[in-house]
């Protein structure tokens, strides 16, 4: 692996890392470059026991050879903690850093071919809850999750450090809007179930006693929750009993309580 000390956080060669506290900026500068940040030694181990494949590495000394079997021939940038911090704008704690290659997302059909449980994620704009949701996912047992078109970026550095790198362990892909969306997911047999605070919606324990053998679940958006379309296109509305006067729970992990219940 070619290994390229820098004391320069200015250097161009470092550009991949740059400003990372800038979401909106990364959120465009990712997928229209092909690449997503991938951080520390556990989470990029995952990536490439994903198959992906990392374009340079950004790390301190100390953790050179943590990285040594997983660089292949891309460029290792070892820095300092202070330049490493001028270059991302935050303190790089878990010690490296991978400009990773984004892999071509599968179409929806073959995501959820075989897929007995599904989470779907509609227009969930913070990273931390879609990370969150992806590990939920991971560790709950669902197949597969589709987002989609106006969701957070799974691959963003926040979301996959919060799903402790299971963005790469779960498949997935993006949905297409509803009135496209809805027909791929009933041609693979699957029954969407759309969790939203509704009148006469079905409790989630009484769903899950009559359980359709193949579901998708339907998790929408922090403040609003799901849109109509996709209310409309739901072919049950579940809701979660609560208590103590708390109408809802985070969608993350109203994700978890219902995978659960469904695993």
């Amino acid at each position: 692996m070619p290994v390229i000390r820098i004391d320069d956080a200015t250097d161009p060669r470092l550009s991949d890392y740059r400003d990372l506290t800038d979401v909106a900026l990364r959120r465009v500068l990712e997928p229209a470059g092909g690449l997503y940040i991938a951080e520390s030694a556990k989470v990029i181990s995952r990536a490439h026991a994903a198959g992906h494949r990392a374009r340079s590495f950004l790390v301190q000394e100390k953790w050179l050879p943590d990285v040594a079997d997983l660089a292949g021939d891309a460029t290792v940038f070892v820095v300092s903690d202070e330049v490493a911090e001028q270059v991302t704008g935050y303190a790089v704690h878990r010690g490296a850093l991978a400009a990773m290659h984004r892999p071509v997302t599968a179409p929806v059909s073959e995501i959820v071919a075989d897929a007995r449980l599904v989470l779907v994620l509609e227009d969930i704009v913070d990273h931390t809850n879609v990370g969150a949701a992806f590990r939920a996912a991971a560790g709950l047992g669902a197949d597969a999750v589709l987002v989609s078109e106006r969701c957070a970026d799974p691959l963003y550095r926040r979301s996959v450090r919060v799903s402790m790198g299971t963005v790469f362990q779960v498949p997935w892909t993006r949905l297409p809007a509803w009135p496209e969306a809805a027909p791929l997911l009933h041609e693979a047999g699957l029954h969407l179930a759309a969790l939203a605070l509704a009148d006469g919606g079905v409790p989630l324990d009484e769903f899950a006693a009559a359980r359709p053998d193949r579901v998708a679940l339907l998790m929408g958006t922090e403040g609003d929750g799901l849109s109509r379309r996709a209310l409309a296109v739901a072919d049950t509305v579940v809701t979660i009993p609560m208590a103590g006067g708390v109408d809802s729970l985070n969608v993350a992990a109203a994700a978890a309580v219902s995978l659960w219940a469904l695993r």
